[in-house]
């Protein structure tokens, strides 16, 4: 049975990697409320094959 509530899981994918044009990507499963946070969130996660922090914005 599916949880009720407002906390969704979304997907964080690395912006520079995409861009990069290297192998593989860089992503990070999170929880978010959609009722407080209704447009898609970006943070600042380490990404480990550019050995760097870098910005992770939310996909689908």
């Amino acid at each position: 049975m599916a949880k009720k509530g407002n906390r969704i899981q979304v997907i964080l994918e690395c912006t520079e990697h995409k861009n990069s044009g290297q192998r593989g990507t860089s992503r990070y499963i999170t929880t978010k409320n959609r009722k407080n946070t209704t447009e898609r969130i970006e943070l600042r996660k380490y990404n480990s094959i550019l050995k760097k922090v870098t910005v992770h914005k939310e996909i689908k």
